[in-house]
C-alpha cells in the first residue's frame, strides 16, 4: 500500500503546539482589546447556503471562489469564505429583538478556493469587527479607532502602520463630475482604480481609455492621488461623500489619531456592497509594504433577508496570516514560549503513583504548570525529557526521599538542587 502524504492540503497549515501558543497569544490580545471596547463575540455555522454568496457576489464569483457541494437533500451549500453575509443573516433573523446599535466581533476560520500566495491562503482565520444600526459617521470613526487600538495593543506605532481612508460616495460623485459618467460608469472606473497598484501604468491607462476616459480626464484623476482631503473634496463640495469625509477627518484630528490616518483616493475596496467610508491599513515596512486589512460602510446587506429594512453596517476584517507577517516583520512578538515555572515530577518504581499524583494536584492547585512523568524510563532520560519539554524544575522523590519526607528540587537553568518537605511542595514555587 502506498504511504499517504504527511503534507497538509494545499493552502492550509498544520499548527504544532508552539504554533498554537503564538495564535492563542495574539487572538487573546485581540479578544481582550475588543471586549474592553464593549464588542460582543458571536459565531455562525461553518456551512451556509451557497445562495447567500451568490446574492452578494454573483453566481460566477461565488461558485469559483468557494468550496461548494450538494448535500444528500439536494441543497447547494458552501463552506464559508467570509463572515459578512453570515452576520447580516444573524442580524436580520432577530433585528426586532436586538439592542441597536450592535457592536459585534468574531474570529472564524474561512475557506476560499484561490491560488495560495504570501498573506493569502485557502484556509485562514479572520477577525471581523462590525457595528450595526448607526447611520452617522460616529460608527465609522469608532471602527477606525478600534482598528488603530488593536494595532497599538501589540505595541505597534505610527511608524509601522497607516490607515488609508476614502469614501465610495465621494469617489462616485467626483468621478462623475470629472468624466461625466453615470453610476455604472463610475463603478467600472472604480474597478480600474482598485487594481491600479497591481498592474503597470500602461495597463492602467489602457483600461481607463477603453472606458472612454480621455487623457486630460485621466490626468485629473491622477491628481487626486496626491491631494489632501480638503483639496479633493473641494472638487465636489455638494457631495454627501465629501461631507462625510470632512467630518470624519475633523473627528480624527480631534481624537488625536491623525498621525495614524491619511486620505487616499486610491482606496476603493473592490466589493460593490461598500457605500460610504472605506479604508485599508497598510504595513509601512519597506519589506512588507502592503495593505494588511480593511473595511468600510455597507448600508444594504441586511436587505438581502428582509424587505423594507435598512440596517446600516460598518466594519473591517483581517486575517491571521497578514497579522503574523506584520508582527514578525516589526519584531513585536515577545517571548511567549516562556510561561514561567513548569515542573516535572520524576517517577521511580519504589514510590506509589498516588503519592506523585497528590503532589501534582497540589502544584496545580497553587497555579503551577506541572506534570507527572509518564512512562518507566530511567531518571537520566526523564531529565532529557524535561529539558526538551522546556520544564524549569524537576521534583525528585525516590525511596530515600519518601522515607525522610524531604524532596529534592532541581533547577534546570542553574543546575542547583534544593530540598523541601514533601508536604510543602505545593507552596514551594509561589
Amino acid at each position: 500500500m502506498e504511504l499517504l502524504s504527511t503534507q497538509p492540503y494545499k493552502g492550509t497549515r498544520d499548527f504544532y503546539p508552539d504554533d498554537m501558543k503564538l495564535r492563542n497569544w495574539f487572538f487573546g490580545k485581540i479578544r481582550r482589546a475588543l471586549e474592553l471596547a464593549a464588542f460582543d463575540e458571536y459565531n455562525g455555522p461553518m456551512v451556509e447556503s451557497l445562495d447567500l454568496y451568490i446574492a452578494k457576489s454573483g453566481e460566477e464569483i461565488a461558485c469559483e471562489q468557494t468550496y461548494n457541494f450538494e448535500d444528500r437533500g439536494g441543497r447547494r451549500l458552501a463552506i464559508r469564505p467570509e463572515m459578512t453575509p453570515t452576520v447580516a443573516r444573524l442580524v436580520a433573523a432577530k433585528c426586532a429583538e436586538l439592542n441597536m446599535p450592535l457592536k459585534w466581533f468574531s474570529i472564524p476560520n474561512l475557506y476560499r478556493y484561490e491560488r495560495p500566495q504570501r498573506g493569502r491562503l485557502r484556509e485562514h482565520w479572520q477577525v471581523n469587527v462590525d457595528i450595526f444600526g448607526c447611520d452617522t459617521f460616529d460608527a465609522d470613526l469608532e471602527v477606525i479607532s478600534t482598528a488603530i487600538n488593536l494595532m497599538k495593543s501589540f505595541d505597534a506605532d505610527e511608524t509601522m502602520f497607516r490607515v488609508h481612508i476614502n469614501n465610495r460616495r465621494f469617489f462616485n460623485d467626483v468621478i462623475s463630475a470629472i468624466c461625466g459618467t453615470d453610476a455604472e460608469g463610475s463603478r467600472k472606473v472604480s474597478k480600474v482604480v482598485d487594481r491600479r497598484n497591481k498592474v503597470t501604468r500602461e495597463a492602467y491607462v489602457k483600461d481607463l481609455t477603453e472606458l472612454g476616459i480621455s487623457e486630460d480626464k485621466i490626468a485629473k484623476i491622477d491628481a487626486l492621488y496626491t491631494m489632501t482631503v480638503e483639496e479633493a473634496t473641494a472638487l465636489c463640495p455638494e457631495s454627501r461623500g465629501s461631507e462625510e469625509l470632512l467630518s470624519l477627518f475633523e473627528a480624527v484630528r480631534a481624537m488625536g489619531i491623525e498621525k495614524y490616518c491619511v486620505f487616499d483616493f486610491g482606496i476603493i475596496r473592490g466589493l460593490d456592497y461598500y457605500t460610504g467610508t472605506v479604508f485599508e491599513v497598510f504595513d509601512e515596512a519597506p519589506e512588507n509594504n502592503r495593505a494588511m486589512f480593511g473595511g468600510g460602510r455597507y448600508d444594504n446587506l441586511v436587505g438581502l433577508f428582509l424587505k423594507k429594512t435598512n440596517i446600516s453596517g460598518v466594519g473591517f476584517g483581517f486575517g491571521d496570516v497578514t497579522l503574523e507577517n506584520f508582527l514578525v516583520t516589526h519584531k513585536l512578538i515577545p517571548d511567549i514560549y516562556n510561561i514561567g515555572k513548569k515542573v516535572l515530577v520524576a517517577r521511580f518504581e519504589e514510590v506509589p503513583v498516588e503519592k506523585y499524583t497528590s503532589i501534582v494536584d497540589s502544584l496545580r492547585e497553587n497555579g503551577i504548570v506541572s506534570s507527572l512523568y509518564i512512562g518507566t524510563k530511567k531518571f537520566g532520560k526523564q531529565l532529557d525529557y524535561a529539558i526538551k519539554g522546556k520544564y524549569t524544575h524537576v521534583v525528585i522523590i525516590g525511596g530515600n526521599e519518601l522515607e525522610t519526607g524531604i524532596a529534592k528540587i532541581k533547577n534546570l537553568s542553574t543546575h542547583e538542587e534544593t530540598e523541601c518537605p514533601i508536604d510543602k511542595i505545593g507552596k514551594y514555587f509561589n
